[in-house]
């Protein structure tokens, strides 16, 4: 249910609230605004007699049931954006941010001349997997701690922020040293015990659609870590697995307007995962900014005909520059959506 207070509510009434929905059983996640603030309450059972006990409280405007399974993550909790700041930058907001960088960091010429080339052409933030999940137990699978630092090296010589995925829930606390995002693939999109630890990170989590997850799957995994108590949540469409194999996954276009709809979480689309090939890449980035996405997530190597892992779908870093300078008129186009989109509302 959602509890709205009324206009300049005191910390002495907010807290009476909260202690209200305490006493039924259930878990608070509140949101200040200027003037007043919203509480968000979850938990087992029928709410009716919640919700009769709190509308009798003078402080209280009105609380309402939602609708949604997904509770935190739903438009009904937060009609806005949510805007996750990192870095000096926000992702969610009016700034279109892109992600790039190779799939598995190799060694450290490669990390450091990857890093430099995308910061030089746009980038903000620079992925690279020190940790990697492979199909096949005899492919690379990253070099862990070490990768970790050169991440770390990297970020420290260019400013860009870094992303790197996390495998399991006790790898957490050491892969939040080194990143500014936490990234979850899509194999362990609905790896519970994961999820919760990213609950109580601090640092921001990239979620990745699963291979065969429908969206309200998605946002039920993003629920896991938003309850936990961790709202710095962005979500991503990697494509999904069809009976198509023109293409390595199904580029689900369409659910970035979906996930809009459904969610105020910020929605990133990775092009690399989603088509296995580097010539589609470019054309499903222009596509991704089209639908609304707030950001992008590309796989960049310096020489991808080398690169062990990804490489067939990885931009040379010349591909990317050029890319990149094809995409300003689209993203100058989705800043005046946005623009126009605050001005309806």
């Amino acid at each position: 249910m959602i509890v709205s207070m009324k206009r300049y509510a005191t910390k002495a009434e907010i807290e009476a609230v909260c202690e209200r929905i305490r006493d039924f059983g259930y878990k608070i996640h509140a949101i200040e605004g200027e003037e007043r603030v919203v509480i968000g309450a979850v938990g087992m059972g029928d709410v009716t007699a919640c919700l009769e006990s709190l509308e009798a409280m003078p402080c209280v405007e009105k609380a309402v049931r939602i609708s949604a399974p997904y509770k935190f993550v739903s438009k009904e909790f937060r009609a806005g954006r949510t805007i996750i700041r990192l870095n000096g930058f926000e992702i969610g907001g009016d700034e279109f941010i892109m992600m790039a960088g190779p799939c598995s960091v190799e060694s450290e010429k490669q990390i450091m001349e990857t890093a430099i080339a995308v910061s030089r052409a746009g980038a903000k933030v620079l992925r690279g997997g020190a940790f990697k999940p492979r199909t096949s137990p005899y492919d690379f699978q990253g070099m862990e701690v070490e990768g970790l630092k050169l991440l770390r090296k990297a970020r420290e010589a260019t400013g860009l922020a870094i992303i790197t995925e996390v495998m399991s829930d006790r790898d957490a606390g050491l892969v939040a040293e080194y990143a500014d995002v936490m990234q979850v693939g899509a194999r362990n999109m609905q790896n519970f015990a994961l999820l919760k630890a990213l609950g109580r990170c601090e640092r921001p989590v990239l979620l990745k659609r699963g291979m065969s997850s429908t969206i309200k799957e998605l946002l039920m995994s993003a629920e896991y870590i938003v309850a936990g108590g961790n709202a710095n949540v962005i979500l991503c469409e990697r494509g999904i697995r069809t009976y198509e194999t023109a293409t390595r996954n199904t580029c689900d276009i369409v659910a970035v307007p979906v996930l809009k709809e459904l969610t105020h979480l910020p929605v990133i689309v990775d092009p690399s995962h989603a088509t296995g090939k580097r010539s589609l890449v470019p054309a499903l980035c222009r596509a991704a900014v089209a639908v609304g996405a707030d950001g992008l997530l590309v796989e960049v190597h310096p020489c991808p005909e080398k690169a062990v892992s990804d490489g067939a779908q990885s931009l040379h870093i010349e591909e990317f520059e050029c890319m990149m300078r094809e995409l300003k008129g689209y993203i100058r186009l989705w800043k005046e959506s946005r623009v126009a989109e605050a001005a309806a509302v």
